[in-house]
């Protein structure tokens, strides 16, 4: 396309195909909520508008502030975080990045606040998965098809996405031994479990402070099980006191075991075993709209639980139009959050560390 054409126009056109009008209360919701940057990363014309955009980023995802100077400062935030979904869009264009419920947080409180993956390694002992024939693996795989997943959940302002990932898993493992999905208890985890990284006696799962998903298999097998959430309801706060009743248990662990990094075996185990528990860093995700994400540069410091569900070979890319093939990740911010609470990551290159830790767990038929 001639590079002389106006670029609100070309930004006009790249929103016709990408992105739909969202509404709220009724009213139409302005496209740029949605997408901040053009094909080029052009970001000015829409700091000239930020104003109104903070207005619809307040309205759509309901922010108030307890005064005024707190507004003016996370009204500078967002215009911060333009920037930063510029750059993430330049840097990752293969998906689309923009204004998401994070976008009056400075990186530090995001971090702060919603990543809690508190160990960066696994224990050296931990189980290895046996190797898996990967010959005959599907193209592509969804286990939210099969029934085996269940809706997407919020961890709320607590770096709890470890407890996530680990029911998230458990429930999977818990479908394939009794064909049975139970949504489990977030909740159990946060107030219960604080196993120990047996090297390291003082890096243990600690609520809202972060957790390790293996640590936490670990809890669940030695405590005998989950409860349902419904039993033990999730708070978003680690506050209260362990109410685990051994008698509600709904899952139990059989096993767990670490897969090797090889993207083959993750993709066998996760066809014959259920989802797995799967650490990433998350800097890209704080901007993620929707796409499949495939940075040229992200860091493989982990920081983050997710749930990996699937995968696909052919993931069609608007702004690049080429297909790629790609990891589906079930995130617990809401299904607001990305592509209604999921995220497309690139297979082949470990991209963001996603190979780097992943785990399996059977349940107790």
């Amino acid at each position: 396309m001639d590079r002389l054409l106006p670029p609100l126009f070309l930004l006009a056109l790249l929103l016709g195909s990408v992105v739909s009008t969202e509404t709220v209360g009724g009213e139409d919701l302005d496209p740029l909520i949605r997408q901040v940057t053009d094909g080029d990363g052009e970001i000015e014309p829409l700091l000239l508008n930020a104003e109104h955009h903070f207005s619809l980023f307040k309205r759509r995802f309901g922010k108030s502030y307890a005064s005024q100077e707190e507004h003016d400062y996370r009204f500078k935030v967002f215009k911060r975080n333009l920037r930063r979904a510029s750059r993430h869009q330049k840097l990752d264009p293969s998906a689309r990045h923009g204004v998401t419920q994070f976008s009056d947080l400075t990186s530090k409180e995001f971090r702060s606040t919603y990543l809690g993956l508190r160990n960066l390694r696994l224990p050296k002992d931990a189980n290895q998965a046996p190797i898996l024939p990967t010959d005959s693996l599907p193209e592509d795989f969804d286990w939210r098809e099969k029934g085996a997943v269940s809706a997407v959940k919020n961890q709320g302002a607590c770096g709890s996405c470890w407890s996530f990932s680990t029911t998230g898993a458990l429930e999977g493992a818990h479908f394939l031994a009794t064909g049975e999905l139970v949504s489990l208890s977030e909740q159990q985890l946060v107030d219960c479990d604080h196993e120990c990284d047996p090297e390291e006696p003082g890096l243990c799962d600690s609520g809202c402070n972060g957790g390790l998903m293996n640590s936490a298999f670990e809890y669940t097998l030695k405590a005998g099980g989950l409860m349902r959430e419904e039993d033990y309801p999730y708070t978003g706060t680690d506050r209260g006191t362990c109410k685990f009743e051994k008698s509600k248990i709904a899952a139990s662990v059989a096993n767990f075991s670490v897969v090797s990094l090889d993207e083959d075996q993750i993709a066998a185990n996760l066809v014959k075993n259920g989802p797995l528990a799967v650490a990433i860093n998350a800097v890209f995700m704080q901007t993620y709209i929707g796409g499949v994400s495939c940075p040229y540069i992200c860091s493989r410091r982990l920081d983050h639980g997710v749930l990996l569900v699937g995968y696909g070979s052919a993931g069609y890319v608007p702004v690049r139009m080429k297909d790629k093939p790609y990891w589906i990740i079930k995130n617990s911010w809401g299904e607001n959050w990305g592509e209604n609470g999921f995220y497309k990551i690139c297979r082949g290159r470990n991209i963001c560390g996603v190979d780097s830790m992943v785990s399996t767990v059977a349940a107790v038929v």
